[in-house]
């Protein structure tokens, strides 16, 4: 037994001869000894990643809370059994281009009945003040309208009908005359549009009657935003109110360039529906 002990000490290597045979085996693979080093020393601490989350704690357990925006899931594969909005993705981006439009028209269209109800007592009067509204209409709105697209302005006129009520035809007879209205109407047949045409809710505007009810309900932004994978770009007019008022003309000079002006803007209007 003790030479059987004996016998497996001398076999053992020394210290000596464990520190040749490691520096050996480094200098065949430096990778490897690296690699081992690196084992041996501690590691550094690692710095956490992304977003902290909002959480409570329920009953010892630690939930995590997030918003997340609604969205519609529309099934691959297979028909879809309602509207894929998809398709009709330019009747989205031009119906939320315009119809804020047309809530500002009727908001408008309301004071000026306001206003006339109130303040107007003779035929003179109410013709002054509907054409102050007018140029004043042109002026708010004339930059923006001229920078919308043919289906664009033909989606607002109908939109205008739905909200007050009377097809773009009708307004401008009732509050202007019936010439005013004829001539504008001959210039939207030049850009293919009518202005006597009614708004259809059930029919030809069905999908737009929709989008209303869309708008109507709060839930807008993430029904665009499933279509688009952003969130709609806002409408910004400048006011949706009047500052003309019955007794803001006080003089014939006024009403002679206010006339000019009118004349001046039916003229550019033709122009451009004959250049196009």
């Amino acid at each position: 037994m003790l030479i059987s002990l004996a016998l497996l000490l001398l076999c053992l290597p020394s210290e000596a001869q464990w520190y040749r045979l490691r520096r050996s085996a480094e200098e065949k693979n430096p990778a490897a000894a690296a690699d081992a080093a690196g084992r041996d020393r501690p590691h550094k601490p690692q710095v956490p990643e992304g977003t902290p989350m909002f959480y409570e704690v329920f009953d010892g357990d630690t939930v995590y809370m997030d918003v997340i925006d609604p969205v519609w899931v529309f099934p691959r594969g297979r028909k879809m059994k309602g509207n894929d909005w998809r398709k009709d993705y330019k009747l989205v981006y031009n119906f939320n281009k315009v119809y804020p439009y047309a809530l500002a028209g009727r908001r408008m269209m309301a004071q000026v009945d306001s206003t006339i109800a109130a303040d107007v007592t003779r035929s003179s009067e109410r013709n002054s003040y509907t054409h102050d509204v007018m140029m004043e209409l042109f002026h708010i709105f004339e930059k923006d309208i001229r920078s919308m697209t043919v289906s664009q302005g033909m989606l607002l006129m109908r939109l205008v009908d739905r909200e007050c009520g009377m097809p773009p035809y009708e307004i401008i007879r009732t509050y202007r005359s019936g010439f005013t209205a004829s001539f504008w109407q001959m210039v939207a047949k030049l850009f293919g549009a009518d202005l006597k045409k009614r708004y259809e809710p059930t029919g030809m505007d069905k999908k737009t009657e929709q989008l209303v009810r869309i708008w109507d309900s709060g839930a807008w932004e993430g029904f665009y935003y499933s279509i688009y994978f952003e969130y709609p770009k806002k409408t910004v007019i400048a006011r949706d109110y009047l500052q003309s008022t019955v007794s803001s003309r006080k003089s014939a000079r006024e009403t002679r360039e206010a006339e000019e002006k009118e004349a001046g803007i039916m003229r550019r209007a033709l122009e451009t529906a004959l250049e196009d």
